[in-house]
């Protein structure tokens, strides 16, 4: 084999439509991406997060790696020098666009009463098979090292469990959530949209976090919506971190290490509770923060085992990316987050090349919570973008035109309904 041959490494799943690769033309690590890409004769790209569920997410790298075919589909730039309307019409033909409209009556005409008529267009989750046929199937090989042969990877299995909450904790989160539910409606009503963010927030976090006072005050006039005082002192665990405390000791007991994920690191920091509470019950923990450099995370990581750690606590943003972390097989989410990427990358650090061991992934959440609604919505967003990596939902192709929102707005909506 002949030929000068040149490697440019963009970070890790760059030439996939992450966290790492271009949502937008602003993106300095895309716009490096597809310089290289015009230099070269044949580009290889990369990577295990091809989309997160919506259509927009493949138009910048589609446009990047191949501008002449783009361009001779109609997706060209604007005279401002704008993508903006391209990727809306690769929006509008190959994904979803929801198109609202509302009709106000106007009573200010003379002789009769008018409407006005207002649109509003959002994009939903979805990729047809149009644009798969012709985007992505001519361009792609999917391969997986599961079916390169030789056991590669040991086997990887998720569990959902649903937790039920301690009867005054279940009481007073009924209670929290009629209270903002009525709140939400009422400023709904008044055209006020402020409370959406701040609701679905506390009832997301309240079952996590009940161990604090929780007072809800209105983002703008400041009153006080609700106030829910604490329910398990210091020390005290929750069903939901005791049935964190039985996985533990069941995996002390197989030799495993355990890594546990929390998205409330900041004002409700769960990190140091839980590291408490482990503690208590035997366990050599640790919390890796967002305070340790991201160059030495690795070596911090690996430092705490060598000095004998058996579960560390962290949030998934943290180590979403870059690192293999083979020594801890089982992995819990206290909480999903939003973001389907960062799930997807978090819930397979430990699931790489060189792992001997079976990996298992648990999702906990309260029963008959906001948290079971984000699960699931999770869930279906993770079916679609699996849909162009070469896996199709179970439920066919259905789930790739669901007339579907952000996971935020679905939960909101469920709210109110």
């Amino acid at each position: 084999m002949t030929g000068n041959f040149h490697v440019r490494f963009l970070g890790e799943g760059a030439c996939s439509n992450a966290a790492s690769l271009p949502d937008n033309e602003g993106s300095a690590q895309g716009q490096a991406m597809g310089v290289l890409a015009a230099k070269s004769r044949k580009v290889l790209l990369l990577t295990g997060t091809l989309m997160g569920g919506y259509a927009d997410d493949l138009f910048y790298l589609l446009w990047r790696i191949m501008p002449r075919e783009m361009i001779g589909d109609g997706y060209t730039r604007t005279r401002n020098n704008s993508l903006g309307t391209a990727a809306m019409g690769f929006l509008r033909e190959h994904g979803i666009l929801i198109d609202i409209y509302k009709e106000v009556e106007e009573g200010s005409h003379k002789t009769a009463r008018g409407t006005r008529m207002t649109v509003h267009t959002k994009k939903g989750p979805g990729f047809g098979p149009k644009g798969i046929a012709r985007h992505v199937l001519p361009y792609t090989a999917f391969l997986k090292l599961k079916q390169i042969g030789g056991n590669i990877l040991p086997p990887y299995e998720e569990h959902f469990v649903e937790v039920g909450m301690a009867p005054d904790q279940a009481c007073r989160y009924e209670g929290l959530e009629q209270s903002l539910k009525e709140e939400l409606r009422q400023a709904l009503r008044r055209g006020d949209k402020s409370l959406l963010g701040v609701v679905l927030n506390v009832l997301l976090a309240w079952p996590d976090c009940c161990f604090r006072e929780e007072v809800v005050k209105h983002p703008r006039s400041r009153a006080l919506l609700a106030f829910v005082p604490t329910v398990f002192g210091e020390g005290e665990a929750s069903p939901k971190e005791e049935r964190l405390l039985a996985i533990c000791l069941a995996e002390k007991a197989r030799g495993r290490r355990v890594l546990v994920y929390t998205t409330y690191t900041g004002t409700r920091d769960t990190t140091s509770r839980l590291k408490a509470i482990l503690e208590a019950a035997g366990f050599k923990a640790a919390v890796l923060r967002a305070s340790v450099d991201t160059s030495k995370r690795e070596d911090w990581i690996m430092d705490q085992v060598d000095r004998g750690v058996e579960v560390l606590i962290t949030n998934p943003e943290l180590v979403k990316t870059g690192l293999d972390l083979l020594e801890f097989p089982t992995i819990v989410f206290m909480q999903s987050g939003y973001n389907v990427y960062t799930l997807q990358q978090a819930a397979r650090r430990s699931w790489r090349i060189g792992q001997k061991q079976p990996v298992d992934v648990y999702f906990l959440g309260y029963e008959r919570t906001a948290q079971i609604a984000c699960l699931t919505l999770m869930a279906k967003k993770i079916a679609v973008s699996q849909s162009t990596s070469g896996d199709m939902p179970d439920t066919g192709l259905d789930v790739l035109n669901q007339d579907g929102d952000s996971i935020e707005v679905a939960l909101a909506k469920q709210l109110v309904a």
